[in-house]
Order: structure tokens, then sequence, then C-alpha cells
């Protein structure tokens, strides 16, 4: 497949590198442009491009960027994205330590959800639950004692079947989370976020996460702070 990446931070940058080891195409873009990805090039294997450029000609799109950024993005940029092509949102609200205060998600928008409002494209939910180091090396073949599982919600069954198999392929069991609806059951501050699980045990976290953010999850009246001192 032909991927376009907007993002460049730890998830994106180890997707672009797992992903061109499997033989896809992977082009990467980040907010300050092209120039600035040089580094990043070198270590993946992916071909920086523009940001409106990772959206043009792709079969899959991952959009992995800070959730305070995503209406940053320019208005129009998913417009001509065909409906078949599966977009990926990776990313998380943190809003106390990066993101701020963020109304529609504080009042119980599922986080997924908020970026399909801003983005005016469905999205699919997944590589949010594991560390960016975790994604890189810890895939294993299936069958693997030790093979973890990954939530994927979404609200096309097709076009998750997609992101399903790309699950596995890189190294993960993938799955089925439920619909965006659902996806708040694998954000932050929920048993399946982070957690290494295998299958049955992520099944359990899932059904098991409790549906009120807590307040370590919720702004406050001086977020945002630090990831090291939270506000």
């Amino acid at each position: 497949m032909r991927v376009g990446i907007i993002g460049a931070g730890q998830i994106g940058g180890t997707l672009a590198r797992r992903l061109t080891e499997l033989g896809h195409k992977i082009v990467i873009a980040n907010s300050r442009g092209p120039a600035t990805l040089g580094d990043v090039a070198a270590a993946t294997g992916a071909t920086p491009v523009e940001v409106q450029d990772a959206v043009r000609g792709v079969d899959l799109i991952v959009l992995t960027i800070p959730m305070k950024n995503v209406p940053k993005l320019a208005a129009g940029l998913f417009a001509n994205v065909p409906a078949s092509v599966p977009v990926i949102d990776t990313c998380n609200y943190y809003p106390r330590q990066r993101d701020g205060r963020i109304a529609g998600i504080e009042s119980g928008v599922p986080e997924s959800r908020w970026v399909e409002q801003q983005i005016g494209h469905r999205v699919v939910k997944v590589f949010n639950s594991i560390y960016a180091r975790h994604l890189g090396e810890f895939g294993r073949e299936a069958g693997a004692p030790d093979r973890i599982a990954l939530p994927v919600a979404g609200d096309d069954p097709a076009i998750k079947a997609i992101v399903l198999a790309l699950v596995e392929n890189l190294g993960f069991d993938a799955l089925d989370a439920g619909t965006i609806a659902d996806s708040w059951r694998q954000q932050p501050g929920t048993p399946a976020y982070c957690t290494d699980l295998g299958a049955a045990a992520l099944r359990r976290a899932l059904a098991d996460a409790p549906h009120e953010r807590t307040a370590a999850w919720r702004g406050t009246d001086k977020s945002p702070g630090t990831f090291a001192a939270p506000a």
C-alpha cells in the first residue's frame, strides 16, 4: 500500500519505519515542512512531503499529531479523500499535560469522534494505546504466547477490516473494539491503555472500562502544564 502519515513524532516515525520494512511505500509530513524531515527519512525510509501531499493518491492515511493541533490542519484537507480510504487516528487527549481543555471532549464526546468532526472524514481508532517503542519492537508472530493485542474501533466494517489486517501484519492481534462510539474504552486512563495485554485480557479490559473520565484526564483552569508537571 501507499500510506500517508501526518505527524513525524514517536508513533508516526515508528509506523513509517515498520511499514517500510513490510514493503509499503510511505510518505510522511509534519507542520514544519519536508525540509525538516531528513533525519526521519534516513531512519525510516519514508519520503518527506507537504501535508497536502500526504493525503493524495494514497491507500491509507495515519493521523498522529497532538490533539490540540487537529483543528489547525488546513481547512478541507480531507475533502477529496475518498470515503473508501481508511484514516487511522492515533491521537490522545492529554488536557493537563499538553492539549489544554477541549470543550467537546470534556463534555463526553469520544476523542476520535471529535477528530472526525474536525477533519470531516471517518476515522479508525488504533495505535493510541501502545507505547511507540513497544509498537516498534514487540510485534510477534501469530500464536506467540506474548503477542500483544491492540483495540481497533471504527464504524465502517469494510474500512475497519483493512486496518485490522494491517495491525496483524505488524505483529499484533487485532481486536475489533466496536464503533467510534465505543472508542472511549481505549482512551487514556482506561484499563486497555498502554497495558500490553493479550487478546483475552484486552477484551476484559475494554468491557470493564469506566465511562466517566477521571480527574487525572480532565482539564483544569490551569491546563495545560507539561508531562513532567501536569496542570
